[in-house]
């Protein structure tokens, strides 16, 4: 479990295709004490939960090794990233940890898309995207999981929805480099998710 409060910004090194292309083996490079990496450890990687299989330091900086399998590729922008893309990272909820943001599975539903931004003094507010089965779990006031950040919904319109990023976040996160057009992650509300469920169970 995580928060969506990002902790580093990593950087992809390599990417090596494997099982016909079914398969990506990342080498993400961070900020990290190699020494709290441990082999089977679950990292956030812009929204997506990704298991560490190897991990050490090359010139002085520390690096991890992951994999996104068909899934991943299919679902969610995983299948856009390459060498040199940044990445919001997050280590896994820790018993005892606060809770900045909201509850984040790291399972990410699908994609979002950028429709537009507006520039504010110091701010953005970025106008998104979603499917329509995706939509029915974003409520305005609400949380929302956007590449790995804890959101909060400022407005809602049909599919369309709204958030606001405020200058910390636009500063260590890859929020600040978003463009009209592109795609993002998104994890909706756990809460919402279930509270629909039960709904259609009665």
């Amino acid at each position: 479990m995580f928060t969506g409060i990002v902790t580093d910004i990593g950087e992809i090194e390599s990417l090596k295709a494997t099982a016909q292309g079914q398969l990506h083996r990342l080498r993400i490079a961070c900020r990290y004490d190699r020494a709290s990496i441990a082999d089977g450890a679950s990292i956030a990687c812009n929204g997506i939960c990704l298991t560490v299989v190897a991990s050490g330091v090359a010139q002085g900086r520390t690096w991890f090794d992951v994999d996104a399998a068909a899934e991943t590729l299919a679902m969610t922008t995983a299948k856009h990233w390459g060498v040199g893309t940044k990445l919001n990272l997050e280590r896994a909820l820790k018993i005892g940890d606060e809770l900045g943001g909201h509850i984040v599975a790291g399972h990410a539903d699908g994609v979002a898309t950028i429709i537009s931004s507006d520039d504010l003094p110091d701010m953005a507010r970025f106008h998104l995207r979603t499917t329509r089965e995706l939509a029915r779990f974003i409520a305005a006031k609400g949380s929302v999981t956007l590449d790995g950040v804890s959101l909060t919904v400022n407005t809602v319109n049909d599919t369309a929805f709204s958030v606001l990023i405020i200058p910390h976040t636009l500063q260590v996160t890859t929020l600040g480099g978003w463009q009209a057009g592109a795609e993002v992650n998104i994890e909706v509300d756990l809460m919402a998710r279930y509270a629909a469920r039960l709904t259609e169970m009665k």
